[in-house]
């Protein structure tokens, strides 16, 4: 079921939530492309040190993440403010991570799961990521499974992802 911070509110914000691999960027650009809406990735947001830190292999600690998760709400306030919905790829690892996400107002989640292996598998094969395929496990060991996300199998194709999303969000804003 999706969660709504401010019931009420015109514009939505739906975070694509998971670990580094499983599709946030690349389903969330095609779910906003399907919706008209702006797509924003978290990524984009963390300062220089979080990137060498990641890039070296050393996981975030919540103190890593804290200011880089309010620059990313306050880029979700100011796209709201102009009349914007949005699409935002964050790992949103843990429960405290989302309920500071959730402070951009209507925010609703989906959690883009898969097993270790296909994950593994995808990080493998990527390149040209600051984000190395060692440290899935810390990201898997820190992951809290929401309860109030909607699940989305990772090994679903593309495009079925979208109208699975789609669906289970029914109705979105256009």
């Amino acid at each position: 079921m999706p969660c709504s911070a401010a019931a009420g509110t015109a514009e939505v914000v739906v975070v694509l939530m998971g670990v580094s691999g499983s599709g946030k960027t690349t389903v969330g650009r095609a779910l906003a492309a399907e919706l008209g809406w702006t797509f924003l990735d978290a990524d984009d947001f963390h300062p220089a040190a979080n990137v060498a830190r990641m890039a070296a292999g050393v996981p975030l600690t919540d103190e890593d993440r804290w200011p880089w998760l309010d620059r990313v709400v306050a880029a979700l306030h100011e796209r709201r403010a102009r009349g914007e919905h949005v699409v935002l790829a964050c790992s949103a690892l843990k429960e405290a991570y989302r309920a500071r996400l959730a402070a951009a107002g209507d925010v609703r989640f989906v959690h883009l799961a898969g097993d270790r292996d296909v994950l593994a598998a995808r990080l493998a094969s990527r390149a040209g990521h600051y984000m190395p395929a060692s440290l899935l496990d810390s990201q898997l060991a820190t992951l809290e499974p929401p309860g109030n996300a909607v699940p989305v199998d990772i090994r679903d194709p593309v495009h079925a992802q979208v109208d699975a999303i789609v669906r289970a969000l029914a109705p979105l804003p256009a």
